[in-house]
């Protein structure tokens, strides 16, 4: 008896580490799921006019990919981290709304995403945060430094823009759809609920909700079916001086589509 428990034991312990070993690869599948995207991305001279084309290299070597509508001399720049299914194409909605407020917009795209997905390079938290960093240092080395730059996250891009704002890249932040944390995300819908501790990407967003002291807009639709609504309002209450926009009735998708000119709006004047 005494044998077959231990037997029994070592095999509920193998099973343990063989599925913590897989969680990572499982876990960045979900999270990630624009790198399985067809879509090369739009070749630079197939641009719509106004938009520039940049590739950058992140500090570990890996490239990036952003589109620009430039800001007029002297005004700020918006940079815009997407969301988990989307290139940096699905944002030039956004783009256009802040320039017709007479903003810049930098809509930066992550490594194993559209035309970065060739590169053969997969996503996680820290090359994420690579990824923003060389956008970042492309605008600071012509002279967009962080007091002319506003940082803004959509879903998944929330975690990088608020990490970006904890580091001092930006003088305002807009979270649209923010969660809390990935681990708490997945514990609240159920999905790796038993092992949302282990995940390896965190995006812990709002562990560092007191290091970030800049002006900050969150919008989140209060039929959200994805991130739930109290997420957007913790974070909102953690950081000193935030606004939250609700957006009644938005799911998740719908938050920012049906106020993305308002929220131009509050950002021209943060």
């Amino acid at each position: 008896m005494v044998r077959w428990r231990l037997r029994a034991a070592l095999v509920t312990w193998a099973l343990g580490i063989g599925a913590c070993a897989g969680i990572g690869p499982v876990e960045r599948h979900f999270l990630y799921r624009g790198q399985g995207d067809a879509r090369a991305g739009a070749r630079a001279e197939s641009l719509p006019p106004g938009l520039e084309h940049h590739v950058v290299v992140a500090a570990d070597g890996t490239p990036v990919r952003a589109l620009e509508l430039a800001a007029p001399h002297g005004a700020r720049t918006v940079v815009v981290f997407h969301n988990n299914r989307e290139t940096a194409e699905d944002r030039l909605d956004v783009a256009r709304a802040f320039a017709a407020r007479g903003l810049g917009a930098v809509l930066a795209e992550y490594r194993g995403y559209g035309a970065s997905r060739h590169a053969g390079v997969a996503p996680t938290e820290d090359g994420l945060y690579l990824d923003a960093e060389a956008v970042l240092a492309m605008l600071r080395a012509r002279g967009v430094g962080p007091d002319r730059v506003v940082l803004m996250g959509i879903s998944l891009g929330t975690g990088i823009a608020a990490e970006m704002s904890r580091r001092g890249r930006g003088a305002a932040l807009v979270l649209v759809t923010p969660y809390t944390s990935i681990p708490e995300l997945a514990g609240a819908s159920g999905w790796m609920a038993g092992a949302s501790r282990l995940l390896p990407d965190r995006f812990d967003t709002a562990a560092k909700c007191a290091e970030i002291g800049v002006p900050t807009l969150v919008v989140h639709g209060d039929a959200d079916e994805i991130v739930p609504f109290w997420m957007g309002e913790r974070i909102a209450s953690r950081i000193v001086g935030a606004r939250l926009l609700r957006v009644r009735g938005a799911r998740h998708a719908e938050a920012l589509a049906r106020v993305k000119g308002d929220v131009a709006e509050v950002v021209a004047r943060m």
